[in-house]
């Protein structure tokens, strides 16, 4: 009988070879945050970096649509952040992230993290506001995620984007679909940067979106911002978001009119034997350094 052998695989973003995983050389970093505490629904998304990860060594490095191997610029793959898994402490992952994303940005690189769920980007922006005076967040998401706190937490992935305006960043939010009536302040006084999943079905022209962001722009993805025929693993999904090509188009005409230094994608809970929505982060993780460099 013939003896099955595991295949393995190497521990980084699509299978590099060290020249172009190398730190030093790299342009970009990949950071991992697996971090699900404040989840308040489906769990899972401390998996969501590993199964990226797993999910990008199968994607093709020739990119086809933009006809050119973006890998050559050097994507490096940092060791997962160690964060504090329990609720009580995402403000203490806050301070985490923060330090670890000055750091990086001390060494000039381009900053991709991946989650988790979405209270880990605050404390990346910040950051990033440390280093751009000029700083503005496209974020696309099915929630506004304005609350001032939620289940007595004000780091929880439901105030992620509170916490963001509270550090004095324009935030243009794209895809919304679901909102609270304690957020209609926030709401009402962000309302010409918000544009919610009705009022731009299947738009491909973008520059409303573009005209409210400033020079340098950090996108913040949460997948639940795709609808959940293509991206069903996530922990609050919501009908009527944005496909494929209406997300790469935005972020093609932002990379284009606007410099983007950095992102994240966040929100993956993985669901095992369903590996579309793994690929789908990796693919656009790919995609969007294609248009950035």
């Amino acid at each position: 009988m013939m003896k099955m052998v595991e295949q393995w695989w190497p521990d980084n973003f699509f299978a590099l070879e060290k020249d172009f995983d190398d730190y030093e050389k790299a342009k970009v970093v990949i950071l991992r945050v697996p971090y699900g505490g404040t989840a308040s629904y489906g769990k899972g998304t401390e998996k969501g970096p590993d199964a990226m990860m797993k999910a990008s060594q199968q994607v093709e490095l020739f990119d086809e649509e933009l006809e050119k191997e973006t890998y050559k610029i050097g994507i490096a793959t940092l060791p997962s952040l160690e964060v504090f898994h329990e609720a009580e402490k995402s403000g203490e992952n806050f301070e985490k992230i923060y330090l670890e994303g000055k750091k990086l940005l001390g060494d000039d690189k381009f900053i991709v993290m991946v989650g988790g769920e979405h209270s880990i980007s605050p404390g990346l922006i910040k950051a990033y506001k440390e280093k751009f005076n000029d700083l503005s967040v496209l974020q696309i998401d099915a929630h506004s995620d304005l609350r001032d706190e939620w289940e007595n937490n004000k780091f929880s992935h439901a105030c992620a984007m509170k916490r963001v305006i509270d550090l004095g960043v324009n935030v243009v939010q794209v895809g919304i679909r679901s909102t609270s009536p304690e957020e209609q302040e926030d709401f009402g006084k962000n309302r010409e940067n918000i544009f919610m999943a009705k009022d731009i079905q299947n738009k491909r022209e973008w520059m409303d979106v573009v005209a409210r962001l400033t020079g340098n722009v950090f996108v913040t993805i949460d997948v639940d911002g795709l609808d959940p025929s293509i991206m069903p693993s996530t922990g609050t999904p919501e009908p009527g978001g944005l496909l494929w090509y209406d997300i790469l188009s935005l972020l093609k005409e932002v990379a284009k009119e606007r410099k983007v230094v950095g992102f994240d994608v966040v929100e993956l809970a993985p669901v095992e034997n369903l590996h579309a929505p793994d690929f789908l982060c990796a693919k656009l993780i790919y995609r969007l350094l294609g248009y950035v460099f």
